[in-house]
């Protein structure tokens, strides 16, 4: 039987690149994974009475008591967070490095009879988790943590620049799902070229990403238009080749205007003219050239 569903504040934390190594790393990773996770609820004081894990291998899920502050919570991932991976990964050796990407969330769950947890809110959660967007983030930054929070938790908490939270700092974003799309908001600019990410701009303030529209184009903040294609060049140099004001002309000779031929005068256009032995002075266009001399 499945509990009645509650809201939780939803917290998600996953591992990069975490199957890339072998079994003695992966578990050094779920250690400090842990351990980072721990730290970061603390200084949040949030106890652990207010909480509830779920172990997913390379991320962690939290539970997190409505009672607790998300504020506290988010100005933890923003500063103790980084801290503390720095501080993990500068005496690292390149396997022990650990980056993470992160998820805040709020929604109803419910807890089944066999312990596990169901709700919309929830399965939106995990699928921002595993967003191209959030994943491109973390890869294209110095940092070692990409964090991006629900629309919902925006709305209510974020957009209202609670000390150590600014609201200017997080990018609206949109991602694909098979749901249809959902809207996340993105700690640090929106990377350019990521799969279902449009950037936008945050309702009430006065710093401009973008248009809040839904995204342009695969990636999220939208790709940069193609360059115009250079004019075509010569082989003789790098100047560009003059447009061409006839079309081409029809295989074989040509010939427009009078043309004479052995005394009698043909008027329009002639093409292909084969199989003929031309004999005296062959005058084109009203020019002549008598066949001895040099073409």
């Amino acid at each position: 039987m499945t509990a009645d569903p509650v809201i939780r504040t939803i917290l998600l934390l996953d591992i990069e690149r975490f199957s890339h190594r072998d079994d003695v790393e992966q578990a050094y990773l779920r250690r400090m994974l842990y351990d980072i996770t721990d730290r970061a609820l603390r200084s949040a004081d949030i106890d652990e009475t207010l909480r509830l894990r779920a172990d997913r291998g390379d991320s962690v899920m939290e539970l997190i008591d409505a009672n607790a502050s998300v504020t506290a919570l988010l100005r933890a991932l923003l500063t103790e967070v980084p801290v503390q991976l720095r501080a993990l990964n500068r005496m690292a050796s390149s396997s022990a490095q650990i980056r993470l990407r992160g998820v805040v969330a709020s929604g109803f769950v419910a807890i089944d009879e066999h312990a596990g947890w169901v709700g919309s809110d929830l399965n939106h959660a995990v699928r921002l988790l595993d967003a191209e967007v959030l994943r491109r983030a973390l890869r294209e930054r110095a940092d070692d943590f990409a964090l991006c929070v629900s629309d919902a938790l925006y709305t209510g908490v974020v957009r209202h620049d609670h000390p150590g939270v600014p609201a200017d700092g997080f990018h609206r974003t949109t991602v694909a799902s098979k749901n249809g799309p959902l809207t996340a908001w993105l700690y640090g600019p929106v990377p350019g070229g990521a799969t279902g990410g449009a950037a936008g701009r945050a309702p009430g303030t006065g710093t401009d990403h973008g248009d809040r529209g839904e995204e342009p184009a695969p990636g999220g903040s939208g790709d940069r238009p193609a360059p115009a294609a250079p004019p075509r060049a010569t082989a003789a140099g790098n100047h560009p080749a003059p447009e061409a004001r006839w079309p081409a002309p029809a295989p074989g000779p040509c010939f427009r205007g009078p043309v004479t031929i052995g005394g009698g005068t043909v008027h329009g256009d002639q093409n292909n003219v084969t199989g003929n032995q031309i004999t005296g002075t062959v005058r084109l266009g009203g020019r002549g050239r008598d066949r001895g001399e040099d073409a």
